[in-house]
């Protein structure tokens, strides 16, 4: 990614690591809703058994009285009735009746005051039928569960479930709103304000459950506002928002440090500049007919400290947008000047080829800058090729023109880079005097072992050749490619076939090797 984008790299990072600080209310109200979601529904499933039970085991007992009494209303009816009601914790009373209502006897011989709560329903695959109803003395409705003997009705009273106080369900302390209620919605226990639950506006103001009984048509629903919940977890809330603040400061130190390790290396290149950790380094450029070392081509890395090395895409473009390619060619030229002395001395034909930016040609200075730097070099103006490298286009042709006559009237030549492609224009050859074309690695990666005949790269080798320029082909990188372009003409070539850019210790012993030949065989350089 380029500098240009480290402004949305920077925001798009900075939102991701508060994320979690942003997330800590929306994670923890959803772990809580779904703790006590889970819990109360547990606990109200446990009430719902337990209400099932207790309603069948009082049908038992009134069953079993009805079966082990000969007839209704005897000793023996009554002694098997209060032999169940001992044994028997939800239980409290079995009565017959007629079918008025006039009462024949019970377990206490006692007349038993009740009223009715609900219609009478039918159980499911049984004789009996139940009703809810208010018996005397008693603070909870109860179940009353009836079964016709002859022309009478023996009824049991059942408790609902042994889990429900005259309170507050035994399960759910603290709850606001339980109720339970037969399906067809007729309310049996209701605690708190269930119509503040029931017209509910929000369904996440509260946490809610409920449950129905398998057999018997009852139902159960209890509710507790959220806030409440919520309040319940404040060591948790601050536990997480704590976690949440050094996860979110930790990535964001993280991504920080790779936005200004990766993503922003330009905005330090003044910084390292100073340091000297902008370092040429130097890509052999070979003679195709002998295969011994004409020159190079000086690229920049950005060679860190730690031994990081960051290729040119990384910089370049805010180098150029900044201003700051202009100190930094400034800089190469006089590491080269000095890495590069001793081999020139040695080699004293060899060419340099620095690239230029269109800043350097709006500015001007560079010319006085090449001669102050190499004017007492072992390294003469000769020897030096600057490259027109235009990733932008040239605003100012006639300042162009200037330094380019600045820089012929010092003995220099120019080259024109990647010849074919971006804003590189071929009338440039004509209007400002260019000595070399650079033939772009594009047209050099159409050759393959079988290629006779390329048009476009052959018609720019012809053109170049016609107008007495020196021809340089870059990306080379196959001996197909090599051998097609010598075979068309083309001199002079660099690319990984070759050598990648190298450090000078490296450039030096590749270039003595290639170059170990007696004087009088020496070609002539590029």
């Amino acid at each position: 990614m380029t500098s240009r984008y480290s402004h949305i790299v920077i925001l798009v990072a900075a939102i991701l690591a508060f994320v979690p600080v942003f997330a800590v209310d929306y994670v923890l109200n959803s772990y809580i809703r779904l703790r006590e979601t889970a819990e109360m529904q547990v606990r109200l499933d446990d009430i719902m058994i337990d209400t099932e039970n207790s309603v069948y085991s009082g049908l038992k007992a009134l069953r079993s009285v009805i079966d082990s009494s000969p007839s209704l209303c005897t000793p023996t009816f009554i002694s098997n009735a209060q032999k169940a009601f001992r044994a028997s914790l939800t239980l409290r009373q079995i009565l017959v009746e007629n079918m008025d209502g006039v009462q024949y006897c019970d377990v206490f011989g006692n007349q038993v005051d009740y009223s009715p709560l609900s219609q009478t329903l039918s159980l499911p695959g049984r004789a009996e039928t139940m009703t809810i109803v208010e018996l005397a003395g008693y603070d909870l409705p109860m179940v009353k569960v009836s079964r016709l003997v002859g022309s009478k009705r023996v009824s049991a009273f059942i408790y609902l479930s042994a889990r429900l106080g005259a309170d507050v369900p035994l399960d759910f302390k603290g709850v606001t709103t339980f109720r339970i209620s037969l399906t067809n919605d007729t309310p049996i226990i209701t605690y708190g304000n269930y119509d503040t639950f029931a017209n509910r506006t929000n369904d996440l103001a509260f946490i809610s459950a409920n449950s129905f009984a398998s057999e018997i048509p009852v139902r159960s629903e209890v509710a507790i506002p959220f806030a409440d919940v919520r309040a319940r977890y404040s060591d948790l809330d601050w536990a997480f928002t704590i976690s949440a603040c050094l996860i979110s400061a930790g990535i964001l130190f993280v991504v920080l440090q790779h936005v200004r390790r990766e993503t922003l290396p330009a905005m330090d290149i003044e910084r390292a500049i100073v340091l000297g950790e902008l370092r040429p380094f130097y890509q052999p450029v070979i003679d195709l007919s002998t295969g011994r070392l004409l020159g190079c081509e000086m690229l920049v890395r950005w060679v860190k400290r730690n031994g990081q090395i960051i290729p040119p895409s990384e910089f370049i473009e805010y180098a150029e947008t900044s201003g700051m390619a202009i100190p930094m060619t400034v800089h190469l030229m006089q590491i080269a000047r000095m890495e590069l002395a001793e081999l020139i001395e040695e080699m004293p034909d060899l060419k340099l080829s620095i690239n230029l930016f269109e800043g350097h040609f709006r500015d001007g200075n560079i010319v006085e800058d090449v001669q102050a730097i190499f004017e007492d070099s072992p390294i003469k103006f000769r020897q030096l090729v600057f490259e027109i490298t235009e990733r932008r286009p040239m605003s100012n042709a006639m300042q162009a023109s200037s330094v380019i006559a600045g820089l012929h009237a010092l003995g220099c030549k120019l080259a024109l880079d990647d010849v074919g492609t971006g804003h590189s224009n071929l009338a440039y050859m004509q209007t400002l005097g260019v000595d070399v074309i650079k033939i772009d690695q594009v047209f050099v990666r159409m050759i393959h072992p079988d290629t006779t005949r390329l048009p476009v790269l052959d018609g720019l080798i012809e053109m170049a050749h016609d107008m007495g320029a020196e021809i340089v082909a870059e990306g080379v990188e196959t001996e197909a490619q090599a051998l097609y372009l010598r075979e068309h003409g083309v001199r002079q070539a660099q690319g990984f076939l070759f050598a990648p850019a190298l450090k000078i210790e490296t450039f030096r012993t590749l270039a003595r090797a290639l170059n170990f030949v007696a004087p009088s065989d020496e070609s002539e350089a590029a």
